[in-house]
């Protein structure tokens, strides 16, 4: 059945890949981005079920047009998939205040505002469907890469708690673990290198840097069939609260999981001697 699916960051990369897979399953899409002309250049040119508006999702105006645009043009918004986002990397005391301030602003308050300004919709519909895309580093903490990981990190808390919140109306979350995609993450605009330079950092920051920018278009995973996968959850009557997309990111899950197995083991001896003498077991 056909839905209006309201996409972030369709400019390039996956945000492009889900708003044309959307388009050829016969859906009505609004793609949108902080430039619309590349947004609709990027999707071949003006179409019949396509609207492209502007949205910078560290604007709350932008996100509160887009959502009334979406409206106006279809009628309804079924699905929001939070996809824009971008990456400050660098060991944490080379990256600047600012930028982790700016991480934060694009990777956690930008599908806030987007979501805050579509909820509202989808409850008076009483259905919907938001679908934010994290990482495989909101769930597991690596090397060089403390603010983009605390960013996803709190997407995620935010998106488990959300559920709960929305459950009451007709409304779906689904949190995306994607792990590496051939994307256009790692390009420059989307990635950000530390402002700062410590000595000690130096002799790893430089083969950091270069590792990243060589890895660009080696990623193992496509993100057209995730973006078709995207589309097969937001199809489903009971979508998964959780996709771990990719091999790379279902094998870091399990081994996270049989890590916090094995650290609430060793904590049981310490940890479960810690209530007050009087509480009743």
């Amino acid at each position: 059945m056909s839905k209006v699916i309201l996409v972030t960051g369709a400019g390039r990369g996956l945000g492009t890949d889900i708003a044309r897979e959307a388009l050829a399953a016969g859906h009505q899409v609004v793609a949108t981005g902080r430039r619309p002309e590349e947004v609709e250049k990027s999707l071949g040119g003006p179409q019949v079920d396509l609207l492209v508006t502007k949205l910078d999702v560290t604007n709350p105006d932008d996100a509160e047009g887009a959502a009334l645009a979406a409206v106006d043009r279809f009628g309804r918004i079924d699905v929001l998939i939070n996809n824009a986002g971008n990456l400050f990397t660098g060991y944490f005391e080379e990256i600047s205040p600012a930028q982790m301030r700016r991480q934060f602003e694009t990777n956690l308050f930008g599908p806030m505002n987007v979501t805050r300004a579509v909820l509202p919709i989808m409850r008076r519909q009483r259905a919907g469907h938001v679908i934010t895309i994290t990482s495989t580093a909101g769930l597991v903490g690596m090397e060089f890469t403390s603010a983009y990981a605390a960013s996803k990190f709190a997407e995620e808390g935010w998106m488990e708690s959300l559920r709960y919140d929305v459950e009451p109306y007709g409304i779906h979350t689904t949190i995306v673990e994607p792990g590496y995609f051939r994307t256009e993450l790692l390009v420059d605009g989307s990635t950000n290198w530390p402002e700062l330079s410590i000595d000690d950092y130096a002799p790893r920051t430089a083969p950091r840097i270069e590792g990243m920018k060589t890895m660009n278009g080696k990623q193992p995973g496509d993100p057209a069939k995730l973006a078709r996968a995207l589309l097969t959850i937001a199809d489903q009557e009971k979508p998964l609260q959780r996709f771990i997309a990719g091999t790379d990111a279902i094998e870091a899950a399990e081994a996270k999981a049989k890590e916090l197995r094995a650290q609430a083991e060793a904590s049981r001896e310490l940890g479960d001697s810690l209530a007050h003498d009087d509480t009743t077991v």
